[in-house]
């Protein structure tokens, strides 16, 4: 669906707990300003779970607004209810998507057999490119490279995989066995260069929210062969790709976008802003960027 570095992009609320529409554009804006090669919208880091149907649609409305003819809008529509994904679906496709990324459905706790029959379901009903998302360690499932690969292989509309299992044996593993078909992006910034070392696509990153353009040059280096280029600019941002991390995502990145300018500094419970120690940590790895 894309090479290179798709942003996951933040939800920014104002202190009346409100979707912030004009500050997602100015957000879309900085992505588009820095050449990013995706937008994500309603992921892990768009909070997609506290945000209501309604919500969705003015969210995804405003950043295909911004972005149609620029660089593809894929939506998050995972959730553990099989039939409120194929819903999801719809709505993202209504609203003129391009494509879709779905998590592995979390809480039920099913079976590797399970969600080839989760992904069927779903992939026979969806119109638009579908990216497995795999993070098991928010969702308690872990979709194996088999499991992947025969989802790809019944339904050629599941393009690619999101990679957020964090190890890399596994990552290596599937990217050594899948076929050129079905494209797999790291999950993880602080893994974007390993993974796509190994013959990886790309990154959905959250560290691209305040720093697309850093992001981009790690990943066009080695899209480029020049691992080196890539190594020197990965080792120049890893301290703040860590530092996002401190706290549950996406309050660190959210602080720093507040930060730089861009949104308020507002989560929805169950979500907290990080504490002030955080704080400390996130300012000092900004002066590192």
């Amino acid at each position: 669906m894309f090479k290179g570095v798709g942003t996951a992009l933040i939800t920014p609320f104002k202190e009346d707990l409100s979707v912030d529409i004009d500050s997602l554009k100015k957000i879309v804006g900085h992505q588009l300003e820095n050449k990013i090669d995706a937008l994500i919208v309603l992921g892990t880091t768009g909070e997609s779970p506290v945000i209501n149907y309604d919500e969705r649609r003015k969210i995804i409305t405003a950043v295909v607004e911004e972005a149609t003819g620029k660089v593809p809008v894929i939506v998050g529509t995972g959730t553990n209810d099989t039939k409120k994904v194929v819903e999801h679906n719809k709505q993202a496709e209504d609203l003129k998507a391009d494509g879709l990324l779905i998590v592995n459905p979390y809480y039920n706790k099913g079976t590797q057999a399970s969600l080839v029959e989760h992904y069927k379901f779903i992939a026979e009903r969806a119109k638009l490119p579908i990216i497995l998302y795999n993070v098991p360690s928010r969702t308690g499932m872990n979709i194996l490279p088999e499991t992947a690969i025969k989802i790809h292989k019944a339904n050629p509309n599941v393009v690619a995989v999101k990679e957020a299992s964090g190890n890399i044996s596994q990552i290596a593993h599937l990217i050594s066995i899948k076929p050129e078909t079905l494209s797999v992006l790291s999950g993880n910034d602080d893994q974007t260069l390993a993974i796509m070392g190994l013959g990886g696509d790309g990154v959905i990153s959250v560290f691209s929210n305040p720093y697309p353009s850093r992001m981009k040059q790690i990943a066009d280096a080695v899209l480029k062969g020049s691992i080196k280029t890539a190594q020197k600019f990965n080792n120049k941002y890893l301290a703040m790709m860590n530092a996002l991390f401190t706290e549950t995502s996406p309050a660190p990145v959210k602080y720093v976008m507040h930060r730089l300018g861009y949104c308020e500094n507002v989560l929805r419970l169950p979500l907290l802003k990080v504490p002030v120690n955080v704080e400390g940590i996130l300012d000092k790895a900004m002066q590192s960027v």
